[in-house]
């Protein structure tokens, strides 16, 4: 079978990598750019192509219904459409009892794996964030996207994301000419450089229409895809809702330094809401509008990279899709996260080391690792500040989903916050011997430069302190030759004279050095997570396909319990009681249902929602001393243990320190005919 998959697939690796040779050989003959261009969007049109032929010939066991579980996720609450009964806003949800519950297990077990074990410093920063922040960091420029209306239903969608997508259809089209398609690849190769009025262009000439009504379009019009707000009452300072967690803990960067004693490496981590005005948010939890993620920043000497728990992992398996086998066609492969690092596959250890750490994370929580990768960034992908990244990606029955993103983002969150506050963010680093540097000091007169420049005075300061050698000994000579400098602060030119400035050299010896951490990153969206492992914990009973349930991990399963009484029977309230104050002793979530309907079908409604244990409190129950049965969900077998040993038991199952298998060699079985 693994043969013929290999054969159907051999055609179109072969395809990939040719495109991915041709890239590589145009990128050493400096091609013109428009060339590189053509050959990358061919390149990605033929991986596209080798991911969905692979997926299509995946494993049936894959494979499930999710009109099935989306009826379960709407019916037992999870999850739903926010102001449903008003219509709903898409990318808008509210989770409901289970799907709280689900959700707040999970991003406790995070912070208990990565924050309590690894000793992080946790922040909660607000969500409000001032406009020059978010400039600083690039995200009032990065953010814009333009967008197109239909013009009779008013449906928006993403300009370039509807080219492209008209664009590789009719590419796909027998009909269409060569020549036609050789306009198709060009304007697909330039789309990312493309303003408002060349998508417009490109729309009228290849008649581009809505994809969904075959209506025509709008013109192409300026959207952020941050929230914008203001703070105050006045409106004069414009702010925008957060579109990540992380500017919140680099620009706290100087006091967790100080709390952690000026030592780095250290990292810090938060826990909050994210805003994205998507466009067009589709296919559920996936994109939307408002979501929970999880951040860490590890800062890090950029010279020493290496880190101290690395051999814990270096034997951890994982599967990667490097950029190399991307580019060459092939398929992801197994191998220890040490050999990754030693062959320079994973750039260093510390990226290395949460890559295995975010796999032990996910596995723990409920993801498939069958159905669990870290894809790599290529090139044309990459920030150019970044060193390496990995995706953690979970196959679902949407395809591969970008669910973590592990990055080496180099020094440049501090850097862009430095030039635009000029505080330094910096930490220090002992010396092995001391060494003398030279020193070019400002001088500012600052009374005169506060005389003549009045409010701008210390803005005029802050630059000047915050001069780099070889800018200052450039202005010292300038100031020298012509008796006066334009000093450029936040794009205003100040002229500054012999007057109001002069600079002082000098060699001091110093016994530390400063440098800028580098930052590696790994950044959680749990709303992808929390899917992803709805759709791995799906099941249909064997033999009887319409009885579905969840089997999440009970460590993170919303409640852990299940307590069914037999019958109505009052005699049987104060051992249901006991059971309660047991299991709530011991911090285990339970739930008492004694509707009306025979023990089986109660069995099933609470398999559906995921409840991994069930204690049926039956008539044999009376006697002294009190027992239960224990039922195991995924295997339906039960056992029989007293009223006490239910609490220490169901916990020691939960926290996976007691396996069923070993619960039913210390507790006899029960056998039941309710099932």
């Amino acid at each position: 079978m693994a043969d013929e998959i290999e054969q159907k697939l051999a055609p179109l690796r072969l395809f990939v990598k040719d495109s991915g040779d041709l890239v590589r050989r145009l990128k050493e003959e400096n091609a013109p750019k428009i060339e590189i261009d053509r050959a990358v969007v061919d390149l990605k049109a033929h991986k596209k192509k080798l991911e969905e032929m692979e997926i299509a010939l995946a494993p049936k066991e894959s494979n499930f219904d999710r009109g099935k579980l989306d009826d379960l996720l709407k019916r037992r609450f999870f999850y739903d459409l926010s102001f449903s009964i008003y219509g709903g806003v898409t990318g808008l949800y509210d989770f409901g009892p289970m799907g709280c519950a689900l959700k707040a297990n999970m991003i406790n077990e995070w912070r208990k794996h990565f924050i309590l074990e690894e000793g992080m410093l946790e922040v909660d920063c607000t969500s409000l964030t001032p406009e020059p922040v978010l400039k600083a960091s690039g995200h009032v420029d990065r953010f814009a996207d333009w967008m197109v209306k239909d013009v009779k239903t008013g449906e928006c969608f993403r300009a370039d994301h509807l080219i492209k997508n008209a664009a590789e259809k009719m590419l796909s089209d027998k009909k269409v000419s060569e020549g036609v398609k050789k306009e198709l690849r060009d304007l697909l190769a330039l789309l990312e450089g493309y303003d408002n009025k060349d998508m417009q262009a490109a729309i009228e000439k290849f008649n581009f229409k809505s994809p969904l009504t075959g209506n025509d379009l709008t013109e192409p019009i300026a959207f952020n895809l941050m929230f914008p707000t203001q703070i105050g009452p006045t409106g004069d300072y414009k702010a925008f809702l957060r579109p990540e967690t992380a500017q919140g803990i680099f620009v706290n960067f100087k006091r967790l330094l100080e709390f952690n004693m000026g030592r780095v490496p250290f990292a810090a981590a938060q826990i909050g809401n994210g805003f994205r005005n998507e466009i067009s948010p589709r296919q559920g939890l996936i994109r939307v509008r408002e979501f929970t993620m999880c951040e860490i920043e590890h800062f890090v000497d950029p010279r020493d990279k290496s880190c101290a728990k690395f051999a814990k992992v270096r034997n951890y398996p994982l599967r990667l899709f490097s950029a190399e086998n991307q580019m060459g066609g092939q398929s992801a492969f197994e191998m220890t996260i040490g050999e990754a690092v030693d062959k320079k596959i994973v750039d260093n250890e510390t990226l290395g080391y949460y890559i295995a750490r975010v796999h032990m994370f996910l596995v723990k929580v409920g993801v498939d690792p069958q159905r669990l990768r870290f894809r790599q960034h290529m090139g044309n992908e990459m920030a150019h500040y970044a060193q390496d990244c990995w995706d953690a990606e979970i196959l679902t029955s949407y395809g591969w989903i970008e669910c973590v993103g592990n990055a080496d983002r180099s020094c440049y969150d501090l850097q862009q916050h430095f030039k635009a506050t000029k505080v330094e963010l910096v930490a220090q680093k002992d010396l092995p011997e001391p060494k003398s540097i030279d020193v070019c000091s400002p001088l500012p007169n600052m009374g005169l430069i506060g005389k003549t420049y009045r409010k701008d005075a210390q803005k005029i300061n802050a630059a000047l302190v915050g001069l780099a050698f070889d800018v200052a000994v450039g202005l010292e000579k300038e100031l020298e030759l012509n008796g006066k400098i334009t000093l450029s602060v936040d794009g205003a030119p100040f002229e500054l004279t012999t007057d109001m400035l002069k600079f002082k050299r000098e060699t001091k010896t110093v016994h530390v050095e400063e440098f800028t951490p580098s930052v590696i990153e790994p950044s959680f969206g749990i709303g992808r997570i929390m899917y992803s492992v709805l759709e791995h914990s799906f099941r249909q009973r064997e033999g009887d396909e319409q009885r579905s349930f969840l089997a999440f991990p009970p460590l993170v399963a919303p409640i852990k319990c299940s307590i069914l009484p037999i019958s109505f029977n009052q005699q049987l309230v104060p051992i249901i009681e006991a059971v309660k104050e047991c299991l709530q002793s011991h911090e285990i979530s339970c739930r008492v249902d004694d509707s009306s309907g025979s023990i089986g079908r109660r069995y099933a409604r609470t398999d559906e929602i995921g409840i991994p244990f069930g204690i049926t409190v039956d008539f044999d129950s009376e006697k002294k001393p009190w027992t239960v049965t224990l039922r195991h969900a995924l295997s339906m077998r039960q056992v029989r243990l007293q009223v006490d040993e239910v609490g220490p038991t169901v916990e020691a199952l939960v926290r996976g320190r007691l396996t069923w298998e070993q619960a039913e060699e210390k507790f006899p079985r029960f056998e039941s005919k309710a099932e």
